[in-house]
């Protein structure tokens, strides 16, 4: 009985010790976890975790970046920046419109008193407050004055309890030339919440971490034209202003400010000289339209390019009517004025527009700024049956007028010059000087499909129009770019490739921008150099320093021999125009009609491409006038003016004529009446 207590002692005293030991144990372990704890948070969480004490200790507000400017080629601003204080009003839910306008009547008359500018009327306000939703939705602030003076601002931050809806914001504004130079190509902002945060290029941007490059609701961003292309070059960065707040939020101190960054600046191709002369053609020319010969059509749109041969530089590019893009300044515009540019606020050189219209049955009766190419594609027309071994310089052929095709009876079509003309016998060069629809078509269009019949002719064919820049992008960037209209395939599926490729050889099988045409001309100029359309000579800091320069940029060549080019040369010469032929510089040239069917009438496009001085060619020029009529009618003058200002401001053979002139008028020569197209 003795042993069995003692044992028991024993067992006692050995699950005591186990329990003790078990203890130590575990408060050690606890103990070292802490340690390792404590030591993370100095030295591994320690930084991070200061950077949180000091968030919670400060409020930072981001303050809109200052946009670069858009520049001309001599350095002029033509869309440039300023920093201002605006006075902006929201629309709070159940605000009744009485409301509003009372007080717009109080703040019309505070700007009386306190302001410097006395030309914002209560008819300004009540407008720029958009009570009608024209504009904004409910909760988007409306921008009610720019620009506040010292005295303006320390009233409203004094009687801000005073005005509900009203705040001070701190933006950059975008201002435009007043001469509007180059207004489409240029582009125009819009806020960034207004449908721009659901582009591609925008997409993320406003969930950037970093405040400096974060994309503000309110902030303006490009969306269209340059402004646009060269938007990460020209925004900037976000300045700061860092407020010191307490454990309740409340500002306690005055805020730390880090500037904002200006973006930079873009230096344009554009010569300002050249792109006024340029619209100034344009519009005379719409404007003394009653020498058409179908005196019925009345041409409401124009469009041309001036590029540099060898260069790629765009040195204008017109789409008109323009408009004052002074309506986009807030980032956005109302349902009137809107209405007002729908059909012109798009750049016609590079893609589809209508021009000016009301509705949708107006639009209708309408042909867009894509146009067929008309006798302006035979240069090439030529080149292609040369080099695949149709024709031949010295190749003869009979113009007598008219070129049958397709079987006896129905399908029998005859395709004849304008006017009826026959032209004798001619080679390849005369036959583009005369402007022969039958050699292009039986020669060249017709030869081709018997060369390889079916649609392998049509491949080959379209293989050639690429090469020199038709049916696809020019490689200029800008956004919204159109590739053209390729409809000879179409032309095959639903008649024939024989019929495809006679309609193509005289420019009745495709539609495609004026750039791409200037481009195209180019070529020709330059025999087979692809040059890509270049708006931007340099982009450069606030300071002046260079950033990026641009190069001349090759983007296909085409080697024929001399003797093809020299042929399409010697043709281009020959072809008459009257406004050129007092031109003290000698210019290879193409007109062009280019019919279509439009509004259940067959209506004529003027079409003209040029380049000079033929001898050395420097610059290449397209024009497109929509029912303009014979290319001599209308294009062709809005070429020469082109070239005019062209020679005198920086000059065709490496001189400009009138160096110091403030404005450039082209010569007003009249147009022809007498010329094959």
């Amino acid at each position: 009985m003795q042993e069995d207590q003692q044992k028991k002692e024993i067992m006692n005293r050995r699950h005591f010790s186990f329990r003790l030991n078990l203890f130590f144990f575990a408060t050690f372990f606890l103990f070292s976890v802490l340690i390792v704890r404590l030591a993370i948070l100095q030295f591994v969480e320690g930084p991070q975790l200061k950077e949180e004490e000091s968030a919670l200790g400060s409020k930072p507000v981001a303050i809109p970046p200052i946009r670069g400017n858009i520049l001309d080629s001599s350095g002029k601003a033509i869309a440039y920046s300023t920093s201002t204080q605006s006075l902006y009003y929201t629309i709070e839910p159940g605000t009744k419109v009485e409301d509003s306008k009372a007080l717009a009547a109080r703040l019309y008359a505070d700007f009386q008193e306190h302001g410097d500018d006395k030309s914002l009327t209560l008819d300004d306000i009540i407008k720029n407050m958009d009570l009608d939703y024209r504009k904004n939705t409910i909760s988007v602030p409306r921008r009610i004055k720019t620009g506040l003076n010292q005295k303006e601002i320390a009233y409203f931050l004094e009687n801000r309890d005073l005005y509900k809806g009203v705040e001070i914001v701190e933006e950059s504004i975008r201002h435009y030339d007043q001469d509007t130079v180059a207004v489409q190509l240029v582009g125009y902002l819009k806020k960034f919440e207004s449908g721009a945060s659901d582009l591609d290029q925008y997409k993320g941007k406003d969930k950037n971490k970093d405040l400096q490059l974060k994309y503000l609701p309110q902030e303006t961003v490009g969306f269209d034209g340059l402004e646009m292309m060269y938007q990460d070059e020209l925004r900037g960065k976000n300045g700061l202003k860092t407020y010191p707040i307490n454990s309740s939020g409340r500002i306690i101190g005055p805020p730390v400010i880090t500037k904002p960054e200006k973006g930079n600046n873009i230096v344009l191709t554009i010569n300002r000289d050249v792109q006024l002369a340029t619209e100034k053609a344009i519009m005379d020319q719409l404007a003394n339209s009653s020498n058409l010969r179908k005196k019925q059509q009345k041409p409401k749109t124009g469009y041309a390019v001036a590029m540099e041969v060898n260069t790629g530089k765009v040195i204008a590019m017109a789409s008109m009517p323009d408009y004052d893009p002074k309506v986009w300044e807030g980032g956005g515009i109302s349902t009137e004025d809107y209405n007002k540019i729908k059909g012109i606020m798009g750049n016609g050189t590079i893609r589809s527009i209508y021009g000016p219209y009301n509705d949708e049955e107006e639009v209708k009766k309408l042909t867009s700024s894509l146009v067929p190419l008309g006798s302006t594609m035979k240069p090439l027309t030529v080149l292609v049956g040369l080099n695949e071994k149709l024709i031949t310089p010295s190749t003869y052929y009979n113009d007598d007028g008219t070129f049958y095709y397709g079987k006896e009876g129905t399908h029998r079509r005859a395709i004849r010059n304008s006017g009826g003309h026959a032209y004798g016998m001619m080679d390849p060069a005369r036959a583009i000087a005369k402007s022969s629809n039958p050699f292009m078509a039986e020669k060249v269009g017709n030869a081709l499909y018997f060369a390889h019949k079916g649609n392998t002719s049509v491949d080959i064919w379209d293989s050639y129009m690429k090469q020199f820049g038709l049916g696809v992008l020019t490689g200029s960037g800008l956004p919204y770019e159109h590739k053209g209209l390729v409809n000879y395939y179409h032309e095959a599926e639903a008649a024939s490739a024989q019929s495809a490729l006679i309609q193509a050889s005289f420019g009745q099988q495709g539609r495609y921008t004026t750039l791409q045409l200037a481009q195209y001309t180019s070529m020709l100029a330059n025999r087979g150099k692809r040059m890509k359309p270049q708006f931007v000579s340099k982009i450069i800091d606030r300071e002046g320093n260079l950033v990026e320069g641009f190069t001349p940029e090759v983007l296909n060549t085409v080697d024929f021999p001399d003797s093809y080019w020299k042929e399409v040369e010697s043709g281009m010469s020959q072809v008459k125009v009257k406004v050129f032929e007092d031109a003290p510089y000698r210019v290879n040239r193409k007109t062009g009609t280019s019919e279509q069917l439009v509004g259940g009438k067959t209506i004529d496009n003027s079409v003209f491409i040029a380049y000079a001085p033929a001898e050395k060619p420097v610059l290449a020029v397209a024009v497109v006038v929509p029912f303009g009529g014979f290319g001599s009618e209308s294009a062709a003058p809005i070429a020469r003016k082109i070239f005019d200002a062209y020679d005198e401001a920086i000059g065709l053979h490496g001189v400009p004529k009138k160096p110091a002139a403030n404005e450039t008028n082209g010569s007003d020569s009249g147009s022809n009446t007498n010329t094959a197209e």
